[in-house]
């Protein structure tokens, strides 16, 4: 038993390094205020989003990049409030050219329906995505014009991370997305890239086309993200980037409960069984592990089956990794305040994420008002 623990313990330590080395790779991106060249369709799906539109909108409003050069279209996937009145009343003034289309379902993903909708009706080259809950950043749009005139790309993962406020509730879930960052950034620096955030993603839409969009994921409800980039990472690995940029960092809503938390972190793993990617699935399963060891040891210890001291060993250990990585990520997107709930959130997280991944296995969850199965 002993053994078993050291071994996971060891694998994570490795899993967790090699993110760490891999972000460093990941060079920042800096402006340099060139002409801008690229063509753009912003694509946001939502659904009853009345009371997150405005400050989306606002922010689409002061964006920088020149008018005549993007388009922004809207996907109301049968919302049921006052969304698209609100979506008029912000933009029927503004010289931005908008569009307004109903999602058509084919499929049991709802998103992914609106956005190959919004797919098929954008006119440029370049598709971002984001949702309805963001905020996005005045050089979002230069940031990443830049970054294509400098690199043969086709598709470009973003950074994202919450709007911070001072709750614990709010501080435990910018350190774990600060986590999910910052694996993400460290997988692009290693080469393996396994995550990315719809909420600031990128792609041609000749890629889109090319890969036959969604097609052989469509049954899953959630995922337009991660399924892209399997692809594109199977066949354009190359020309695959994440744009490590200060100025394109977009920003969203934590869940305001226990209870959303929960319910959105078991959409997410409810998909993980339906990756492709063998690097992201071997990372899920040793993060599981890991978890479900530092609980495991407490009860082993009071059964004298595990020695208490080689579970603290562990435990530091595991903090300390952990902790670098989080750091390494909190820097980058100037969220240092969170760490001083670092401790608590780390001691906690264990009994949180086993219990989201048990009950994703068994549970349907809910999403915008809807059900859906696994």
């Amino acid at each position: 038993m002993t053994l078993t623990f050291i071994i996971i313990t060891l694998l994570y330590l490795i899993l967790i390094g090699r993110f760490i080395y891999g972000f460093d790779k990941v060079v920042i991106f800096s402006l340099q205020d060139l002409p801008p060249k690229t063509y753009f369709s912003v694509i946001i799906p939502f659904r009853n989003e009345a009371d997150n539109l405005p400050d989306l909108l606002k922010s689409i409003k002061t964006l920088n990049y020149p008018k005549e050069k993007f388009e922004i279209i809207l996907v109301d996937d049968d919302s049921e409030d006052h969304s698209v009145a609100t979506i008029k009343k912000h933009l029927s003034k503004s010289k931005i050219q908008h569009f307004i289309i109903k999602n058509q379902r084919h499929t049991n993903s709802p998103k992914k329906d609106a956005i190959a909708a919004a797919v098929n009706a954008a006119k440029n080259k370049w598709i971002i995505t984001t949702d309805a809950d963001c905020v996005l950043p005045k050089f979002w749009l230069d940031s990443f014009d830049e970054f294509i005139q400098k690199n043969d790309t086709v598709c470009i993962a973003g950074p994202v991370t919450y709007i911070e406020d001072n709750s614990f509730l709010n501080r435990f879930q910018v350190l774990d997305l600060l986590s999910l960052q910052g694996s993400t950034i460290g997988s692009f620096g290693i080469k393996t890239p396994f995550l990315c955030n719809g909420a600031n993603f990128a792609y041609t839409k000749a890629t889109y086309s090319t890969l036959n969009g969604f097609e052989g994921n469509t049954n899953i409800a959630s995922g337009d993200d991660i399924f892209i980039l399997e692809k594109v990472a199977k066949t354009h690995r190359k020309k695959l980037h994440y744009l490590k940029c200060e100025h394109v960092i977009v920003k969203t809503k934590a869940q305001p409960s226990w209870k959303a938390l929960i319910n959105q972190r078991v959409r997410w793993a409810a998909k993980t069984s339906n990756y492709h990617n063998a690097f992201g699935k071997l990372t899920g399963l040793l993060v599981f592990l890991m978890n479900t060891a530092i609980i495991l040891g407490i009860f082993l210890s009071f059964f004298d089956v595990f020695k208490p001291k080689t579970w603290v060993y562990i435990l530091v250990i595991k903090a300390n990794i952990d902790f670098y990585l989080i750091y390494k990520t909190a820097s980058f997107f100037d969220q240092k305040k969170a760490l001083k709930s670092f401790i608590f959130s780390f001691l906690s997280y264990p009994f949180f994420s086993v219990y989201v991944a048990l009950i994703s296995i068994f549970s349907s969850y809910k999403w915008k008002g809807r059900s859906f199965k696994k």
